[in-house]
This record gives C-alpha cells, sequence and structure tokens, in this order.
C-alpha cells in the first residue's frame, strides 16, 4: 500500500476517524470542533480519502460506514521519514542532536532505551616497529634546525 501526503483539513478529519477506527458520517459530524464545516464538505473530504486509500467503505442500506484503511502508526512513520528526508538529509544523528540541543530531549531520557555503561581500559601502547617512510623522512630533514658549520681557522705557516 502506497501512502501518500494529506492536506492539512484531509489530516484533521483523518485524525478523529483513526479515533474511531470506523464511523458514520453523522458520528464524524459529532465529533468534528468547533466551528464545523458543513456536512457537504466533510462528505467531500471522505470521497477524497476513500480515493486515496485511506479509508474504505462498507454499504449499510442508504449509508456508508467508513473504516481506516491506513492505520495511524504507518501514517506517523511515513512523515517520519518525509520529515528526516526533507530537513535532515535522512539522519536521524542529526535529528537526535538537534533535538538535544533544543532542549526537547535531555540525554538522561536515553536510559530508559538504553542500558548505558562506561568503563575507564587504560590504553596499552604496542611496540610495532617503525615503518621509515621516505616522504616524512624528506619532510623531517626539510623542518629540521640547520646545523652549525664548524670553523676551521686556516693554519698559517
Amino acid at each position: 500500500m502506497k501512502i501518500n501526503h494529506l492536506t492539512s483539513s484531509e489530516e484533521q478529519l483523518m485524525n478523529i476517524i483513526w479515533k474511531m477506527n470506523s464511523c458514520y458520517m453523522r458520528e464524524i459530524v459529532e465529533h468534528y470542533p468547533d466551528p464545523k464545516p458543513h456536512p457537504n464538505t466533510i462528505s467531500t473530504f471522505m470521497k477524497i480519502l476513500v480515493e486515496k486509500e485511506f479509508l474504505t467503505t462498507e454499504k449499510e442500506g442508504r449509508i456508508f460506514k467508513y473504516h481506516v484503511a491506513v492505520p495511524f502508526e504507518d501514517y506517523k512513520k511515513f512523515q517520519l521519514k518525509n520529515f528526516l528526508h526533507n530537513y535532515f538529509e535522512g539522519s536521524g544523528n542529526e535529528m537526535l542532536k538537534m533535538m538535544i540541543d533544543e532542549k526537547y530531549l535531555n540525554p538522561a531520557d536515553f536510559n530508559q532505551f538504553f542500558e548505558i555503561k562506561t568503563m575507564v581500559v587504560p590504553v596499552q601502547e604496542t611496540a610495532e616497529p617503525e615503518v621509515k617512510d621516505p616522504i616524512s623522512d624528506f619532510v623531517d630533514e626539510l623542518t629540521a634546525e640547520k646545523k652549525k658549520k664548524k670553523s676551521k681557522k686556516k693554519k698559517k705557516k
């Protein structure tokens, strides 16, 4: 199933329907916040959501019962993926860094998801034979201090 973007009005309507999971048109109108749009407007949005495959319909006599076809969790994952792609080049690390920098998330909050242990371990130096690099030898030679020349006094005969 391919999930598409919803307009803000469609998303507002879907939020009402997600809470009920399945409903009739009159129930949607009852749950709509004030100022309520005209029922024809809601009906038009419902038809669009059926076309976008967010809802399915079941005919009961002369009325339709609407059922959620795209669960809220799936839509939330879809939106998060797009958000990461559009604003953080797909990097969850960058998003977490910004959330910590902006104080939306405290590093201590990670304790509920991860068991974080720290351990101090001394670094052991290994006795590896030095490999001489001719380029680094040349650079060392160029940057070394100049040697003082020994002055030779000419002996007079």
